[in-house]
């Protein structure tokens, strides 16, 4: 880049003039930047709406059905011996006695010890694994006729049973130490295994003894009703319940009871309110500045139907069968900025003394859409990715930003040209302006010369 000294000719700053002159061109290329940030700013806005719009409308998800929305809860008399979870197929109301006589248990079995896990303690041959009543044949070769080995091998063959290494610090009255064991767990009670390692010849025996934990099934008594089971998780038991075993004492009963979750019911209403305030609080934010208008989502019809479209369905009654007609008589409150607030007594009451006509309200009932419903059906649509609001907007965002972009490029090629232009010129008066100098200079050198010869001449 050459290095330019303005104004050394003509005493102006020609710099400064320049610079001020491409300040005036370039005012149209900054209204398309301040065009571009704001159209950013508008699909920025879009998408954390579409973001509120999708989370309002998982919110709301356990209250679109009769089934998530009577949610069950379990009281249990004690926890020591299960813990217990229920489905919607959990019929409310019922209570059950439990007995756990017995956990499920898969076999063990621990080989006898010796000294070393890595040396070639045994023969070479076969081993012959039965579980299950089936009989897998492993073959131990050179090389794996260490504990290790034998373990490697029984894994490598995955037969059902899985075989560690344990250091028990035997040390025998002799002196010798043989503290390591092999120990094989069944990976299911439902199959027993035994271990014959006669077909290794040529080294120590192996031998696994009689188990030390036999493989037992649960046993669970429910209302003196005898249920076995090969897991501990008992998921049929009873009737929409899940049981997970912990402890087994037979003679012991457990108290069970299911009710429907009203806490959960009183909580995912008040979800639903938040996730609603969530949504209109932030179309309000970005439609207005400072109380006024103007803001990025401002005069977007689209944006202020869908605000008018939720304010709608949350007044709209619903006609059922039930003595509950709108949202207002679960203690729905509308503020003045349009949220929502909601009277935790009136709320509690209608869900203790009409628990019916609260779900029918929210998931409606057989011809007839709950508020619920309404809202899930509508935000459904309005978030879709293929024809959603954030979608449509997104183009024709995409599309003038497009648009905007070509122009800066223009915009930004015709001012490097303009500010070219504009140097070549002034460059070219002040080499004029110097040429001009210099002959004013000349021409006054002469004329003084001049004035010199007349004056001696005189004398």
């Amino acid at each position: 880049m050459s290095i330019q000294f303005g104004g050394l000719a003509t005493g102006l700053d020609t710099s400064s003039i320049i610079d001020q002159l491409m300040n005036i061109e370039r005012q149209p290329l900054t209204r398309l930047e301040a065009d571009k940030t704001w159209l950013n700013n508008r699909l920025k806005a879009f998408t954390e709406l579409d973001t509120r719009l999708k989370a309002f409308s998982d919110s709301i998800k356990d209250l679109n059905y009769r089934d998530t929305l009577l949610k069950r809860s379990t009281t249990l008399g004690s926890e020591e011996f299960f813990t217990a979870s229920a489905s919607r197929d959990a019929m409310p109301g019922a209570s059950y006695e439990v007995e756990v006589v017995s956990l499920a248990r898969v076999q063990k079995s621990v080989s006898t010890g010796v000294a070393s896990s890595s040396a070639p303690l045994f023969g070479t041959g076969s081993l012959s694994l039965t579980v299950g009543g089936d009989t897998h044949t492993i073959d131990i070769g050179e090389g794996e006729n260490s504990l290790t080995g034998v373990m490697e091998a029984i894994n490598a063959a995955d037969v059902g049973v899985r075989a560690a290494i344990i250091n028990d610090g035997t040390v025998n009255p002799d002196g010798s130490s043989t503290p390591f064991r092999m120990v094989l767990t069944g990976e299911t009670v439902a199959k027993e295994f035994s271990l014959d390692a006669s077909g290794l010849t040529g080294g120590a025996s192996l031998d696994l003894g009689t188990p030390v934990q036999q493989a037992t099934r649960a046993h669970v008594r429910v209302d003196n009703i005898d249920i076995y089971s090969d897991t501990n998780t008992l998921t049929e038991a009873i009737p929409g319940m899940t049981l997970d075993l912990r402890k087994a004492e037979a003679g012991t009963t457990t108290s069970l009871a299911v009710n429907v979750d009203k806490a959960a019911i009183k909580e995912a209403i008040e979800e639903f309110a938040t996730g609603y305030n969530k949504v209109v609080s932030f179309i309000t934010s970005q439609s207005v500045i400072d109380g006024e208008g103007g803001g990025v989502l401002g005069g977007d019809s689209g944006i202020n139907a869908i605000k008018r479209r939720l304010q709608t369905m949350l007044t709209q009654p619903v006609e059922n069968s039930g003595t509950l007609r709108a949202l207002s008589q679960l203690g729905f409150e509308t503020q003045k900025d349009g949220t929502l607030q909601v009277n935790e007594k009136t709320l509690g009451a209608a869900i203790d003394e009409n628990l019916d006509s609260v779900v029918s309200l929210l998931a409606g009932e057989d011809g007839v859409e709950g508020v619920a419903t309404r809202f899930k059906n509508y935000l459904f649509d309005l978030t879709s990715s293929a024809t959603g609001m954030l979608q449509g907007r997104r183009e024709s965002i995409n599309s003038n930003l497009k648009r905007i972009d070509t122009k800066i490029d223009a915009s930004q090629a015709r001012l490097e040209q303009r500010q070219k232009t504009l140097e070549a010129q002034f460059s070219a008066m002040e080499t004029l302006v110097s040429n001009l100098n210099a002959q004013s200079s000349y021409l006054t050198q002469q004329m003084t010369a001049l004035t010199n010869m007349m004056s001696g001449s005189k004398r």
